[in-house]
């Protein structure tokens, strides 16, 4: 197996695998170019957009700066979803978000973590699972969803939370660990 066959398995992989770079660096360039555009330019972002991403709907829009590891490749968004300044993306697998959702600022996706086990981390490794948003949902200004995690659909993630566990549909989380407060209304 491979050690990109191995990253989209879940399994450690080593990201400084000459196939891996390779095929991370290549979806830099147009993420790149995005950030670069000016406001007056929405036709340009939205080409962009559909270059970048690995899927992305209608009347979709992610202020610049947008960063994002793989370029986008590995980011997956319905329509009508709207982020904020400085979404970061680390897309080494899927990262699927459903219509209307919406981002604050400076939010983090990951899906990407390394071995606790200090023998395996110290050769480098790493593993990655991915992370599910469910539509209508709102991300907080400054949250990070960690791998492997799902939001439902119609949840609120409260500004600065740390998401480590799946959130269920239509509730509102806060906090660090994120967790349930109550239902949304």
């Amino acid at each position: 197996m491979t050690e990109n066959e191995k990253r989209l398995a879940g399994e450690l992989y080593d990201p400084m695998d000459g196939e891996i770079m390779t095929l991370q660096t290549a979806g830099l360039r147009a993420m790149e170019e995005y950030n670069r555009t000016r406001s007056d330019e929405a036709k340009r972002r939205q080409e962009l957009l559909r270059e970048m991403l690995g899927g992305v709907g209608e009347d979709c829009c992610i202020e610049p700066p947008f960063h994002a590891n793989w370029g986008g490749k590995n980011l997956f968004f319905g329509s009508h979803v709207y982020a904020n300044f400085n979404l970061s993306a680390v897309d080494d697998v899927a990262i699927y978000v459903g219509d209307y959702v919406m981002f604050g600022p400076n939010v983090t996706l990951i899906t990407a973590n390394h071995p606790i086990e200090p023998e395996t981390r110290k050769k480098g490794l790493q593993y990655a699972k991915p992370i599910t948003i469910g539509e209508n949902a709102w991300i907080g200004a400054g949250a990070m969803i960690l791998p492997g995690v799902t939001i439902g659909e119609n949840a609120v993630v409260g500004t600065g939370s740390i998401v480590t566990k799946d959130i269920p549909a239509g509730v509102v989380a806060v906090g660090n660990p994120c967790r349930v407060i109550r239902e949304a209304e």
